[in-house]
């Protein structure tokens, strides 16, 4: 059990760097407005979703070999939370490239400086949370869980900042709506 456990570990640590990296990628192809690099975001996800599914597999028969422990039948549960959660990252990370793909002809429009202090913060928080599982760090993980207020935030005066430049004509509805 614990040697297949931690390889269990080992996968879904990989796989979070996987996401981001290509979280990363998908945040530097927005501001750069470059559909090349969308693509190769859209791409990289295909690898996510088969990687997430061999981790949800390879935990099944791990449970059924009739461990008894509860801490360590939670840490698989919790692998399979966490990998749910990293996919779930991933499909964001696309949807930032799809955007791209879509719309990077029309976005003409100045993105507002907080939109990239708040995606290099989040950045900084996926890659956070998964140093802090690897580690075991416990310190660190609540100051990944304190920080997401601080995002929250960021995501507030964004969405006021656009409806601030729509109703001044500076955006066009369609962009404000996508920053929102």
């Amino acid at each position: 059990f614990d040697k297949r456990a931690q390889q269990l570990r080992n996968d879904l640590t990989t796989q979070g760097q996987r996401v981001v990296e290509q979280t990363l990628r998908a945040v530097e192809c927005y501001f750069d407005r470059d559909r090349a690099k969308a693509a190769s975001v859209i791409q990289a996800d295909d690898v996510i979703d088969r990687v997430d599914v061999e981790i949800e597999r390879a935990s099944i028969p791990l449970l059924a070999l009739g461990e008894t422990d509860e801490r360590k039948i939670r840490s698989v549960l919790m692998i399979v939370k966490i990998n749910n959660e990293l996919e779930r990252a991933a499909n964001c990370a696309k949807h930032i490239a799809d955007v791209v793909e879509t719309y990077a002809p029309e976005m003409v429009e100045a993105v507002p400086s907080q939109f990239r202090v708040m995606a290099n913060s989040v950045i900084g928080m996926l890659r956070d949370a998964i140093r802090a599982f690897d580690d075991t760090n416990v310190d660190l993980a609540r100051q990944v869980l304190a920080f997401d207020d601080t995002v929250a935030s960021f995501k507030r005066e964004i969405g006021l900042d656009a409806e601030r430049q729509l109703a001044d004509g500076n955006f066009s509805v369609s962009f404000a709506f996508r920053l929102r």
